[in-house]
Parts: C-alpha cells; structure tokens; sequence
C-alpha cells in the first residue's frame, strides 16, 4: 500500500531548520529578544524547542522509512550506521574547521588538544553529533522491539534518567550545573579538552548521559508520525494528535514541578513537554497544509529548508566559520573590541546596527538577512531537484 505524504511533515521540519538558522546566528548575542535566548537553566523559551522539534522531526521522517517490515536486518544496519557515522563525522569536522585560527596576529593549527593548553582542543560532542546518536539507537530500539517494546524503554529511559539524577547527583542540588552526575560522566570519558565551557566551566548541553532521555524525542516523533500514517487524513487523526499533544504538555508540566525543564540537562519532563508542544504544532500544520489547503508564500520558504535540512543547517555553520579566516584592522569599538574584524562583524556593525537605535532589532535584522541568505540557497537546490542525503 503506497504511503500518503503528508506535506506538513515537510513543512514542520523546514520550519525547525529555519528556526534553528535564525537563533543560531543574532548579530550580536549581547543583543538578543527573550523569545530567541535559551533558558538560564531551568524554564523553556521558544528558542529551547528548536533542537527537540528538530529530533522530533528526525523521528517523523523513520516512520517512513521503518514502515517497511521486511527489511533485511544486514541492510536496515547498514544504512543506520553509515548515516549515523556521517552525521557524527560531519558534526566533528564543523567543530574542527577550518583546522587553523587566529592567535596573537599569525594563524595557527587547532590541534586536538592544544600543546599551549591541555584544558582545551576540539569539541567532540554537538548538535548533529547528538543528532546521530539519538538517530542510531532510536532505530535500533524501533527495529529490533518494535512499536510496543520502543514504547517501554521509551518510558524506561525517561523514568531511568530522572532515578540517575537523584542517585548519582548531588543530593543537595541533583539538577543543578555543579550537582548534576553527567559532568563527571562527560569529563571522565570526553575528557575536559574537549568539553564545551561556554557555561564558564567544562560542560556539554549535549552531553553523553542527556543524550539518552532525548533518544526517547526521537521515538515520540516515530510513534506520532506512524499514527498519523496508519490513520490518514481523517478528523479522528487530528483530534486525537491534539488531545495527545494537550496531554504531553500537562504531563510535562506535572513532572516538572519535581524534575524541572531544563534542556541544558535535557530533563525527561523537558522531554515530554516539548514532545507534547510538537506535536500540538504539528497537528496545527496538518489541519491548515492537509485539510484546509492554506497554502501561500510561507509555505513555500518552509518548503524549501524541509527538502535538504541537515545539509543548509550543516552549511549555516561552515561558511560563518570560513569567513572568519578573513579579518583586517578597524577601529575598536563595542562590536570589534580586538581592533580586527572579518566580514559578517562588519556587515553587521556597519549594515544592520545603522538601521535602528534599538540595538536587539539591529541585531534580528542581522539574523534575518541571514537567513534569508540560506533560504536563497535552499531554494536554490530545491528547483534543480538537489536533494543532499545526509
């Protein structure tokens, strides 16, 4: 039986990509709206969403390629190994590139641990990274235990996390920065090398023991994208999605109020409760896309990003780290403290800042101008039919 495609499925994805694009990348993160800053630590702000939706999505797309029962175990390993080994390789190789950096006016190799300073080298872990791992063992519990078994280790995973907090945390403060067990956990195997330290300390937001309550986003987003196929277009599909996604979002209120949401720990109540915030949004999208044919000019730009997603994300990453090779002298001032600067600081400082007094919508100019540069690009491939696999 040939399987219905759902453009809101695309839709949602290439919504998250561009929402992940925008956030990532303010004119100054000095000058940014609350909407588009991440929680402190505990909390959940608008831009706290973007990666669980993004592995919701990655979930999604498994239901269509996991709706096929006769898949040959050799090949199904074959194929979630390579594209789990490449995401995870182009993730390191981004954190990497371009292998050289300015220091003291000369540049210099980055080498895997720093001969200058053995506390820092090459990040090992990161967005696609995590991405990759949540990829690869949530299709290995889907393949292998099948609907009802990836449901119970689902919920083994959330409940077993929040148990690993209170044994192994700090019982004064589990949930904290410095309570929390999976710092020793990452510093011990990772080493603090390479550790992200943009907290001020060594730690990693996409961490080895965080990563496995957020394997569960993925299979959520599995479990709700086989319904809708086995459903169809029917208003029995999309009830039933919103009064799911109503009852993940009670759900992870509940928890919260003794598991707080905190995605820099990506807690199992912050799992449910932006797994319940997906699917509400994707139930919206379902009803306007599928059912009420509201399709205008901000379907297509959505469009666009949903049909090569991991690549214009991927590549949203390496061209500002490019570009920063490039730098000459300027006149210090409160973007370019350094006396250098390299094109997109200076785009920005001497572009969007001008247009507005209001130093935050100077700087969301800046990150719609880029953006919108990306879109030109996903556009771009998605009329010559360029479909990047990754």
């Amino acid at each position: 039986m040939l399987k219905q495609r759902f453009e809101a499925l695309d839709i949602f994805r290439g919504a998250t990509v561009a929402f992940m694009i925008l956030v990532n990348n303010p004119g100054s993160w000095d000058h940014i709206y609350p909407p588009l800053e991440h929680a402190p630590w505990f909390g959940c702000t608008p831009t706290d969403l973007v990666f669980p939706f993004f592995l919701f999505a990655v979930g999604n797309a498994m239901a269509f390629v996991f709706s096929r029962p006769d898949m040959d175990n050799t090949v199904f390993l074959k194929k979630v190994f390579r594209r789990s080994l490449l995401i995870f390789g182009i993730g390191l190789f981004l954190n990497w590139f371009p292998f050289v950096k300015w220091d003291q006016g000369q540049l210099v190799f980055k080498y895997w641990v720093s001969h200058t300073d053995p506390s820092t080298g090459i990040r090992i872990l990161g967005v696609l990274q995590r991405i990759a791992l949540c990829y690869l063992f949530a299709s290995l519990i889907i393949h292998f235990l099948k609907t009802k078994g990836a449901i119970w280790l689902g919920l083994f995973l959330l409940f077993g996390y929040w148990g690993l907090c209170l044994l192994f945390g700090n019982p004064a403060d589990p949930y904290s920065l410095q309570g929390y067990f999976g710092l020793a956990v990452d510093k011990s195997i990772l080493g603090i090398a390479h550790m992200y330290k943009g907290e001020g300390v060594p730690f990693d937001p996409e961490g080895l023991m965080s990563t496995l309550p957020a394997i569960v986003q993925v299979i959520f987003g599995y479990l709700v994208s086989s319904y809708i196929l086995k459903k169809g277009r029917t208003y029995e599909m999309l009830a039933n999605l919103f009064v799911l996604g109503c009852l993940l979002l009670l759900a992870g209120y509940i928890w919260d109020m003794v598991f707080p949401l905190s995605k820099k720990i990506w807690t199992s109540s912050f799992v449910v409760f932006s797994s319940g915030m997906a699917t509400l949004v994707l139930s919206v999208l379902i009803y306007i896309i599928e059912f009420r044919q509201w399709r205008g000019g901000w379907f297509r730009f959505f469009g666009a990003f949903g049909k090569n997603p991991l690549f214009v994300f991927a590549l949203s990453g390496l061209i500002p780290r490019l570009l920063g090779l490039f730098r000459w002298e300027t006149t210090i001032s409160p973007v370019n403290k350094t006396g250098y600067t390299s094109p997109l600081p200076w785009f920005y400082e001497h572009i969007c800042m001008p247009l507005s007094p209001n130093l935050r919508l100077g700087s969301l100019i800046y990150a719609l101008i880029t953006l919108a540069f990306y879109w030109v690009f996903a556009y771009w491939l998605d009329k010559r039919k360029i479909y990047i696999k990754v």
